[in-house]
């Protein structure tokens, strides 16, 4: 599961961080999970932040690159389950947003360091590489830019309060690129091929989707049922089974479609499924929320924001609702004042008052910038003596908990929280494929590259490495295709 970050001498542990019961999908109590720690209070640093861009989202689409309602072939009845797609394509998603970088206390620079850091098998010792000439770290008056890719486009800030904004740069980071000379009927021959006589060439599948980008995968679906006259969504289905399978329809859907198609499974049947609507709601900009919204009802004729409110309740209800909204301030500036007056009102509604003002967290976390929220957490951190994720954990418990601190962690470092979902999905038995495979996917052509330089920080091993010892058959190797192994 990047983004510039503040406080100034470092970010305190995280006591009470999960919920009791909820320790499969989070860190163990006392600790965000960083092998290097977040810093104790007086000092320390941050992980170093990957240096080369971040991604442009490149399967997000432009607004109106979904088609209108109803547009989506093979949708289901106004209520109906959700299906993977069974027609050619569900729009061709153009390009979209980017967004941007990872927090670094005032002693270090940002994004100063290599174009890549390099992946071993994890760190000898667990130590990091230094970043800087000499191993010491500079002290910039400005942080530079490195734009992450994927959600609200937004730059890093200085800490010096005296400089300016540092402005955005988007560069693709994700580990799937558009193949070069793309022939989208060569590949359907090569997939219909594949699939014909008896048995499946699993190895060609994977080759051709591992190596082309959603956009084009949304081709050859056309291309095959141009070429054939068969629907290759079916065709795919028909010939594969279980993990490997839904693997591989998830390449085939539209970005918005499959975040769409995530959220009516994870509320559909007997319980909700709150984290797969946490890691959607709270991490997407407004404006693929807003897609995600309009697919959501053309798909499956259903209202999201009714579906939530059925589904959920009380304060986790609100942050949802809040969420689905789509309309957080993207403004790139920071207010400073306001930060300081923010922190001031969170600290009166949460650690400075006997209860809880519940609404006080949500407005200021629904609707606050990430940047913004980054002030906000560093005035916060001075003032209090603690840091915010800390109050949020005393403050709140359950889902609502989860919620707020996935907003202010992605506000941190968007790449290290993808990367420490993706960690629990496979740590101790079994593995949360389900949860695999949507990060996986949807981050693959957006910052999957600074997801895995977090993981390695982050727990001393690859991602590879984790994926290749909870998974086995054609399965891992695609997902290890995927991420780039």
């Amino acid at each position: 599961m990047s983004y510039p970050g503040y406080p100034p001498t470092g970010y305190p542990p995280f006591p009470g961080y999960p919920p009791a019961g909820q320790e499969s999908s989070f860190p163990p109590s006392g600790q965000y999970p960083y092998p290097s720690g977040f810093p104790p209070m007086g000092g320390g640093a941050y992980p170093q932040v990957p240096s080369s861009g971040y991604p442009g989202a490149g399967g997000y689409p432009a607004p109106g690159g979904y088609p209108a309602p109803g547009g989506y072939p093979g949708a289901p009845q106004p209520g109906g389950a959700p299906s993977y797609p069974g027609g050619q394509g569900f729009g061709v998603p153009p390009g979209g947003a980017g967004f941007s970088g990872y927090p670094q206390p005032p002693s270090q620079s940002y994004g100063g360091g290599p174009a890549q850091v390099p992946l071993p098998g994890g760190f000898p010792g667990g130590q990091m590489p230094s970043q800087y000439p000499g191993g010491q770290p500079t002290y910039p008056s400005q942080i530079n830019t490195d734009s992450f890719s994927s959600y609200p486009v937004f730059s890093p800030v200085s800490l010096d309060y005296s400089s300016e904004p540092a402005t955005v740069t988007q560069v693709t980071q994700g580990t799937i690129r558009p193949a070069a000379n793309f022939d989208a009927i060569r590949d359907a021959e090569i997939l219909r091929k594949a699939m014909k006589g008896f048995g499946t060439d699993e190895q060609a599948i994977v080759d051709v989707v591992a190596n082309r980008s959603n956009d084009q995968r949304q081709k050859i679906k056309a291309a095959f049922k141009t070429s054939y006259g068969k629907d290759l969504i079916k065709d795919l289905k028909s010939e594969l089974s279980g993990n490997m399978e839904e693997l591989i329809l998830a390449l085939f859907m539209p970005p918005t479609y499959y975040d769409a198609w995530s959220l009516r499974k994870a509320m559909q049947g007997a319980g909700t499924q709150e984290r797969v609507l946490i890691e959607i709601l709270c991490t997407r900009t407004n404006q693929e929320i807003r897609e995600i919204v309009r697919c959501y009802q053309s798909e499956f004729g259903r209202d999201l924001e009714k579906d939530i409110r059925s589904d959920t309740s009380g304060h986790f209800e609100r942050l949802l609702v809040s969420m689905c909204q789509g309309n957080r301030d993207e403004n790139q500036s920071i207010n400073h004042q306001m930060a300081q007056e923010d922190a001031q009102r969170l600290y009166q509604a949460g650690e400075g008052r006997l209860g809880t003002d519940e609404s006080c967290f949500n407005m200021i976390l629904a609707t606050r910038s990430f940047p913004q929220l980054r002030a906000t957490m560093e005035a916060y951190s001075r003032m209090a003596n603690r840091d915010l994720l800390s109050s949020v954990s005393r403050e709140f418990s359950g889902y609502v908990e989860s919620g707020l601190k996935t907003i202010l962690q992605c506000a941190l470092n968007r790449p290290a929280f993808f990367a420490e979902r993706l960690y629990y999905a496979m740590k101790g038995a079994g593995t949360d494929d389900s949860t695999l495979v949507r990060i996986v996917v949807t981050r693959s052509e957006i910052d999957l590259v600074q997801i895995k330089q977090m993981f390695a920080q982050m727990y001393q091993k690859t991602l590879g490495t984790m994926i290749a010892g909870d998974t086995s058959g054609d399965y891992r190797r695609l997902l290890l295709a995927i991420v780039g192994q």
